[in-house]
């Protein structure tokens, strides 16, 4: 690992896909984490979500506002326990909108309006492969948070799975945000760096939190 040794800059990886290196301070991490085990606890606890063909994710997931199984989204968890989700709370918004005009500079337009979340927790063998964000009815930006463990982030191209892609290293602390152009891109987590989180924050794993915009009506 550089992070320690070297000042990490931040990057436009891609049109409108930005890294901005150590976002989040020490204490909103350490927030997000306690705030992340309070959502684990229910009413929708942590999931390893199956696949459509029967495969299931090595990552584990909760959700905010929506309840996502792939394809849809949902306002109960009828995969899992059938419980309403959980509510996405107002000043996850503010967060969200924070972390788009850090990455974009002052917004422009319609105010950004996330209403879902998809919180997911990677053990230290856990990956997720190459996919596109895509069941949202929104073209609006996805803010990625992430938290604990370094992860290679590997964030590709709109057409297909393969290359050209850039992996990137992505620290605790880190945001990620794509849109525009690279709202639809495919991206993945080939490997989680295992006992790299400062231990302060009491977390072994890595976090990840996305924002987004669902479109759906409530």
């Amino acid at each position: 690992m550089t992070a320690g040794l070297f000042p990490r800059a931040r990057a436009e990886v891609a049109p409108g896909a930005v890294h901005v290196p150590g976002w989040l301070s020490a204490a909103r991490q350490q927030e997000l984490v306690e705030a992340c085990r309070d959502w684990g606890r229910g009413p929708v606890p942590f999931r390893h979500t199956r696949l459509p063909r029967g495969g299931v994710m090595s990552v584990r997931t909760v959700c905010l506002g929506w309840h996502w199984r792939p394809y849809r989204y949902t306002r109960t968890a009828d995969d899992v326990n059938g419980a309403p989700v959980a509510e996405f709370p107002d000043w996850l918004v503010a967060l969200g909108r924070e972390a788009l005009a850090e990455a974009y500079g002052e917004p422009t337009g319609e105010p950004y309006a996330p209403d879902t979340a998809l919180i997911n927790f990677y053990a230290g063998d856990a990956r997720m492969g190459m996919h596109q964000d895509k069941d949202e009815r929104s073209g609006a930006p996805v803010v990625s948070l992430s938290i604990g463990d370094t992860c290679v982030f590997r964030f590709g191209n709109t057409d297909n799975r393969g290359r050209p892609y850039t992996d990137v290293e992505l620290v605790s602390g880190d945001l990620f945000v794509f849109g525009g152009a690279s709202r639809f891109a495919y991206h993945g987590v080939p490997k989680v760096h295992p006992g790299t989180a400062d231990p302060s924050l009491g977390l072994t794993g890595r976090l990840n939190i996305t924002l987004r915009e669902t479109g759906l009506d409530s």
